[in-house]
């Protein structure tokens, strides 16, 4: 079958490279890699992402609302130093 593709610069240097370092020419090298990226099992990032949860409990004498005076103090901190008060 006879296409035409708009490739973007990095996969012309990838082909070209592939080119020189197999001696192939680009219609071989080009089948080849789509052959083998296609037929292939999906790549991670195509897969589903899967959460596993773990439970997890605060340690023992850890104040949870730190959390907040802290998030206030880098605000406040911020803040001065865009000079707003």
């Amino acid at each position: 079958m006879r296409t035409t593709l708009t490739l973007d610069p990095d996969v012309v240097h990838l082909i070209e490279t592939a080119m020189r370092e197999r001696g192939g020419p680009m219609k071989a090298i080009v089948n080849n890699a789509l052959r083998r990226a296609l037929s292939g099992p999906l790549p991670a990032e195509a897969r589903p992402y899967v959460v596993r949860p773990h439970h997890a409990v605060l340690a023992p004498g850890f104040d949870p609302a730190g959390f907040n005076r802290l998030v206030g103090e880098l605000e406040d901190e911020a803040l001065m130093a865009r000079g707003i008060r």
